[in-house]
């Protein structure tokens, strides 16, 4: 299933704050798996985000978790390849 209102999906700053962010106490982790599998790092945070935000309005593959109290939550996972290498990307989404 597409993603509700996924061509308005909005990241904010969570790329730059905390998935790639080397000094965030658990944001760090997936920065540095960023960085070695991908090459990405918040200096080219841009691909990331373009990547993120393109899968959320043309992916067909969310899959709907149900209500967690804030919002309807759902699993997206797409794949991402880069010069350095590709992986799966999971996002999770509160609609």
């Amino acid at each position: 299933m597409r993603l509700p209102n996924g061509d308005r999906a909005d990241l904010g700053t969570k790329l730059e704050d905390y998935v790639l962010n080397p000094h965030h106490r658990e944001g760090r982790h997936k920065a540095r798996l960023f960085e070695s599998v991908l090459g990405i790092t918040l200096a080219n945070s841009g691909d990331l985000r373009q990547a993120i935000l393109s899968a959320a309005e043309h992916s067909k593959d969310a899959e709907p978790l149900g209500n967690n109290g804030h919002g309807e939550v759902y699993v997206l996972r797409f794949p991402l390849e880069t010069e350095k290498g590709s992986t799966t990307v999971l996002t999770a989404w509160i609609v």
